[in-house]
């Protein structure tokens, strides 16, 4: 049985979560009372500097895994959040498009590079079409914009769009973070299904993930599960509909759907054939870009990574601007060991995610506010200290 040193539980802002916290050399599996203690340590600080109202959290360790609840999914009925709420998950969204895509890849459907015109031909020799499919995953398309255009609200528009845009850069030059960009994507290998996003999410995907409760659309058989996000005034609100975005944005989960979904991605083999290799496939990189690798959905560190790498990696110049990229000379299977991450925001929601396959660690962060980044990356870090000792 492991010992939580007293310094641990003292330790109460996040500012000094990292330092305060000592990698431990083992643990207990059947502890979950030690691994709630390093949670709670972990969480409780952000919840109350944030107002967040509720936050579930998930841990999972050797094919084991932990849930640790905290606050309410709606403040207006004190509904207790749970391991089954549903949370929007953001841009973590973006993940399910890039193994839509690299499962069409894997049934002989589509190529990553393919280019747009081939299934949408009113782009064939636009500048849009001198893109790849690659290239629209990886945000690498040639600068589009972070969110699709105010004035856009429909597809015919939103193809126009495209059709008349003018890059900032050649293919693969620069990673400008896009919501077109993935969006385009993902609705692009919709098509290849013969279908669209929700349709053969929530019809082939979700199910051959075997995730049970995560929508695009929430079902009225689920809508008592569905928490309330809240944003900077306090107001009680929920996703609403644009284009793209149920590709880039939309999808919406439990935390025991997505630590799922987490296990899978630290041991894909457990997959069958299509499905396994369409989520290996999102395991490679295609370019440096600062201090991360840019995959298809997630973004990848060599591990053990430092806190400053980490937060380089989610920071605000990399979420806002275009960023030279190093492309790799062929794409490679990560250099191991090596930890992926994503982060998520709607108006109302806040989620992070991340995994380390080596060492069959991962945790899954829910909440019902967007607070900021960097503090859900030090927390996410914090515990990653006391669950997976890092080499510094």
């Amino acid at each position: 049985m492991l010992t939580i040193l007293p310094k641990l539980i003292s330790c109460t802002a996040i500012a000094v979560i990292s330092s305060c916290f000592v990698p431990l050399t083992s643990w207990a599996a059947d502890d979950a009372a030690q691994i709630r203690a390093i949670v709670d340590t972990a969480v409780r600080p952000v919840m109350a500097e944030y107002d967040v109202p509720g936050m579930a959290v998930a841990v999972t360790i050797n094919n084991q895994s932990w849930f640790f609840n905290y606050g309410v999914a709606s403040r207006e009925n004190a509904t207790a959040i749970s391991e089954n709420t549903l949370f929007e998950i953001g841009s973590v969204s973006k993940t399910f498009a890039a193994i839509l895509a690299t499962y069409a890849q894997a049934q002989g459907v589509l190529s990553l590079d393919d280019h747009p015109g081939k299934y949408l031909p009113q782009l064939k020799n636009s500048a849009i079409d001198q893109a790849s499919l690659l290239h629209l995953g990886t945000y690498c398309a040639g600068g589009l914009p972070l969110q699709v255009p105010d004035e856009i609200s429909n597809m015919q528009q939103m193809m126009a769009y495209f059709q008349n845009w003018k890059p900032d850069a050649a293919p693969g030059a620069v990673r400008r973070y896009s919501n077109p960009s993935i969006g385009l994507f993902g609705h692009i290998a919709a098509l290849a299904m013969k279908s669209d996003f929700a349709s053969v999410a929530e019809s082939v995907l979700f199910p051959q993930l075997g995730l049970q409760h995560t929508y695009v659309r929430v079902p009225d058989s689920a809508q008592a599960n569905y928490a309330w996000g809240y944003n900077k005034a306090n107001k009680a609100i929920r996703v609403t509909p644009d284009v793209f975005d149920v590709e880039a944005y939309g999808v919406k989960s439990s935390s025991a759907d997505m630590i799922h979904f987490v296990r899978e991605n630290i041991e894909p083999a457990q997959l069958a054939g299509p499905m396994r290799r369409a989520v290996e496939a999102t395991h490679v990189g295609y370019f440096e870009v600062g201090a991360m690798v840019q995959g298809l959905g997630w973004e990848q560190y060599p591990y053990p990574v430092t806190l400053e790498r980490l937060l380089e990696g989610n920071s605000q110049s990399m979420l806002m601007e275009a960023n030279p990229t190093r492309p790799l000379r062929a794409p490679r299977e990560p250099v191991k060991p090596t930890l992926f991450n994503k982060t998520g925001s709607t108006a109302g929601f806040g989620s992070y995610v991340l995994f380390v396959p080596e060492k069959k660690i991962g945790i899954v962060m829910l909440a019902n506010r967007s607070y900021p980044i960097p503090a859900r990356v030090k927390a996410a870090y914090a515990i990653l200290q006391q669950l997976a000792p890092i080499v510094r």
